[in-house]
């Protein structure tokens, strides 16, 4: 499953009402570390498959989500179960951490 992109308009149907876990990334095309672990979820997504569901929002596009959730740095990684934020990774870490960290909590 690649990884799809979500925005102030549809996070409430796509990661909110979704039916499995959803991994939300807060990035912005200018931010260096986002776009290091960019390959990392895609890998993490064609791997958890059916798992989990791997979005991106643009924080610069989406402010009005970014700053409900407090986010403050990005990358902010956050894990959404049932509607509810399920945990947080704040800052880019190697795949292998990510995946851990995905695995973990789904």
């Amino acid at each position: 499953m690649a990884v799809g992109k979500v925005s102030d308009a549809d996070f409430d149907a796509e990661v909110l009402k979704a039916t499995g876990p959803v991994v939300v990334d807060f990035w912005a095309e200018w931010c260096g570390p986002c776009r290091m672990i960019a390959p990392a979820l895609d890998e993490i997504s064609g791997v958890m498959g059916d798992k989990v569901k791997i979005v991106k929002l643009n924080v610069d596009e989406s402010p009005k989500t970014a700053s409900k959730y407090g986010v403050m740095s990005i990358p902010t990684l956050m894990i959404f179960k049932g509607g509810e934020m399920a945990s947080r990774q704040v800052g880019a870490a190697p795949k292998q951490k990510l995946q851990q960290w995905i695995s973990a909590a789904v």
